[in-house]
């Protein structure tokens, strides 16, 4: 009977120490996905802020807040497209960036389509991948850090520059109760197109290129990662924006458009922390906690097995050793 056990108790031991391996390097990298239907919003506010006034003569003025709406839509039927050629899970993004002064009144909106691989996060080009209608080609992450977020750079994609420029890895810190991945990445005063969709009626970026005039970015973008989701929980950009030369400007150099220290709104930063501790929580079942507890049990169950066996072994042997009767 002992030995019976011992063989389901080694068959056991089997399992568990081949299911270790197995969870973490295969199931970990085919459940750990973004799901194609995901939808996210986030408000980003800049207090004391300066904006230009286009019915003021275009001037730079202080306002007390700009709002900048961001959101993510997962369009399933487009992934469910591309992934008929991509032969991997798709996951397709339809952004919105639309920025709103203190009066309520639109500033710019910048649409945007994101496609990418819904584990690795890696760029997946196909037809559609565009910010503000144009063609553009990603290199790099952009929104969001691939899951296992390592302590290295990454190429991070900048939308209003249409480039991809290194995101510095920085640190590890603390946020409210998260270790986190800090990363920085500053982009120098860069040349960039007119949004398609203007405040002001009337003007449009091929207007605007008749007068000569420019509009030119800088950032300095800060992330705070999750490394285990690759999720961030907090962002803030440094940023600043200028109308540069020709006629439009009435003789001026230049004139601010925008500056102003953006960060997430409160609300959406204790959102953003509670979602994250709980995915976190997922992933550690398969990168560690399940394949670390298959393996000891997997240990324990071979050493209860063997002991079971032994003792099996034992009385065989004592009895084989016990001495013939002596008789007269």
């Amino acid at each position: 009977m002992r030995r019976k056990t011992s063989l389901v108790l080694l068959a056991l031991a089997v399992f568990f120490a081949a299911l270790s391996p197995l969870l973490r390097w295969y199931a970990f990298p085919r459940l750990a996905k973004i799901p194609a239907n995901q939808y996210q919003d986030m408000v980003l506010e800049a207090k004391d802020a300066t904006l230009i006034d286009y019915n003021d003569g275009m001037k730079a003025k202080k306002v007390p807040k700009v709002t900048i709406v961001q959101t993510l839509k997962g369009n399933v039927e487009a992934s469910e497209e591309i992934e008929k050629t991509a032969g991997k899970d798709v996951v397709v993004w339809d952004g919105l960036s639309y920025v709103v002064g203190p009066d309520g009144k639109m500033v710019s909106k910048i649409p945007e389509r994101y496609i990418f691989d819904a584990h690795t996060q890696d760029p997946v080009h196909a037809t559609g991948e565009s910010v503000d209608g144009d063609p553009v080609k990603r290199v790099g992450i952009e929104f969001k850090w691939p899951f296992l977020t390592e302590k290295r750079d990454y190429q991070y994609f900048d939308a209003q520059a249409r480039t991809s420029a290194p995101i510095h890895y920085k640190g590890t810190q603390n946020f409210r109760g998260v270790d986190v991945y800090y990363f920085e990445q500053t982009i120098p005063w860069t040349k960039v197109p007119f949004p398609k969709t203007m405040p002001v009626q009337g003007i449009t970026p091929a207007s605007l290129a008749k007068t000569g005039t420019t509009r030119w970015y800088t950032t300095v973008r800060k992330f705070w990662v999750e490394p285990l989701t690759g999720a961030p929980v907090y962002g803030e950009e440094l940023h600043k924006e200028e109308l540069r030369g020709g006629t439009l400007l009435g003789g001026r150099d230049k004139v601010t458009v925008f500056a102003g220290d953006v960060k997430m709104r409160e609300d959406y930063i204790r959102h953003t922390v509670d979602l994250v501790k709980s995915n976190r929580t997922l992933v550690l079942l398969m990168t560690s906690y399940l394949p670390w507890g298959f393996l000891s049990l997997g240990l324990l169950l071979l050493a209860l097995s063997l002991w079971l066996e032994a003792r099996s072994r034992r009385p065989a042997a004592m009895k084989a050793e016990e001495p013939e009767p002596v008789t007269a």
